[in-house]
């Protein structure tokens, strides 16, 4: 049976990252939504990412993305995340959003725009220098949509130009996390599509370059915990990237569509060394809220990291051992669903109540008075968001 004491120490020390452009607006590719009282600053966005933390005790860092987070004065921003009791987490770039890339950026054909792309990459290592960060995220939109529209192999040659030069300039405690999609926006080839490639590009680079899984960027029926399992395998899964998904890449909350695909990936996660911080890996939401009020829906997707890594926690490993090696089909399925069919809210709520917090975060954070006062005191200046 799982040691429940051991269990209570690996859930009260989970931590999980959650990304500043998930309390700002957001929409689908057609509109972005606004809502009353989102953060007009990345200062109000570290502001409300405090009181996620404050009610769910395990969301201390903030991912920054550049130039939707850009100040004048990082270490200033570092600081205020510190007078709120967090810190800045990886600092994720941004190639994608100038009329410029739309052939690609570190992959474009056009020499000068490579350049151009390869120094805002260069300005995020700057940026994770001023503010303490260990992780550069790394998501490229680039590829082609037509057959014959650009060299296949030669846009793979000038990604890993790029890529080499970002991991020659980080310093020894850095890293560079290189996310994969398999499709959108580019819909014939896609220059970083799948695991594979990207752990081909890291493998090439060395230590400080490692795999981010995405839950969202894979194809309908993909085994993703398979692909945690293989990368933990070789020491090269750096970051976790938590959201849901229905048909693609719908960032929508983790948990939402198939909470027991969650479940399994974390149960790959923690049979294979994943939780451990001598690991590294870091875990974060990559999720954006369209349509519901977005603190709750934070506060809520760490929620349910929360329920599944603590199912994943409880599943018997011995008997799972003797049912495997006797080859015994339905006993070993059973002991997984046996752990998934765990309610472990009870037991997040004692660990809750052990450290001092509410054990319900939600209904905390809707009795603090903080969303009304938002709200009103939000009032003016342009709201924070990614545009559509």
């Amino acid at each position: 049976m799982p040691d429940i004491t051991a269990v209570r120490t690996a859930l009260a020390d989970q931590r999980v990252e959650t990304p500043s452009w998930g309390y700002g607006n957001s929409g689908t590719r057609f509109k972005v939504f606004a809502q009353p009282g989102v953060p007009r600053t990345p200062r109000e966005k570290l502001d409300d990412a405090a009181k996620v933390h404050e009610f769910t005790g395990v969301t201390p860092r903030v991912a920054l993305h550049i130039p939707w987070d850009e100040v004048d004065d990082y270490a200033a921003l570092a600081a205020h995340a510190k007078d709120r009791g967090l810190e800045l987490g990886a600092i994720n770039a941004n190639v994608f959003q100038d009329d410029d890339y739309k052939l690609g950026s570190v992959c474009h054909p056009d020499a000068a725009v490579r350049r151009k792309a390869l120094a805002h990459l260069m300005e995020c290592v700057d940026i994770m220098d001023a503010t303490g960060s260990r992780d550069l995220k790394l998501w490229f939109a680039d590829g082609t949509n037509y057959p014959g529209q650009d060299d296949i192999t030669a846009r793979q040659d000038r990604l890993a130009e790029a890529l080499h030069a970002v991991h020659e300039r980080l310093g020894e405690d850095q890293r560079m996390l290189l996310e994969y999609k398999f499709f959108e926006p580019a819909f014939y080839t896609t220059d970083v599509p799948d695991w594979g490639t990207a752990y081909a590009h890291c493998l090439k680079l060395g230590a400080k370059a490692q795999v981010v899984v995405d839950t969202g960027h894979h194809a309908p029926g993909t085994n993703i915990e398979f692909i945690v399992a293989v990368l933990l395998r070789e020491g090269k899964l750096g970051g976790f990237d938590f959201n849901s998904r229905f048909y693609a890449d719908d960032d929508l909350m983790v948990g939402a569509a198939d909470p027991f695909q969650l479940f399994r990936i974390l149960r790959e996660v923690i049979k294979n060394g994943g939780l451990d911080p001598a690991a590294g890996v870091a875990f974060m939401l990559d999720q954006c809220h369209n349509i519901e009020a977005k603190i709750p829906a934070v506060i809520r997707s760490v929620m349910n990291v929360q329920e599944a890594t603590a199912k994943a926690l409880l599943v018997d490993d011995e008997a799972l051992a003797a049912a495997q090696a006797a080859g015994d089909v339905l006993a070993s399925n059973a002991v997984l669903m046996d752990a998934y069919n765990t309610d472990v809210r009870p037991l997040l709520a004692e660990i809750r109540e052990e450290k001092g917090l509410n054990p319900d975060p939600v209904a905390a954070y809707r009795a603090s008075g903080w969303q009304e006062r938002i709200v009103a005191e939000r009032v003016g200046g342009e709201q924070a968001g990614w545009g559509a």
